[in-house]
């Protein structure tokens, strides 16, 4: 699992029926308790919103923790960091 901080809300029209009903983020990674450039589009199963620092699991991980094994999902948000002061240094 990674840590990464939710920019921005994905508008996606047509996608594998596999997706329907699920709502997709833009993820900023966080390394070293700092933000990156690298980015990721990710499932959220807990309600996250722009702003939010969470918790990113990927691969099978990711598709099990939706209880979708047979979508085309390679990461997911499945938790949300309560204190995100504790795991961000930079807060940019």
């Amino acid at each position: 699992m990674q840590l990464g901080k939710i920019v921005q809300h994905v508008v996606s029209t047509k996608k594998n029926e596999k997706l329907t009903g699920c709502k997709l983020l833009i993820v900023q990674m966080i390394k070293d308790g700092k933000l990156t450039d690298q980015y990721t589009v990710a499932i959220d199963s807990v309600g996250a919103g722009v702003g939010e620092v969470v918790i990113v699991a990927t691969g099978s991980a990711a598709r099990i923790g939706t209880d979708r094994e047979a979508a085309p999902i390679d990461a997911a948000i499945v938790g949300i960091i309560d204190e995100p002061d504790s795991v961000l240094v930079n807060k940019a």
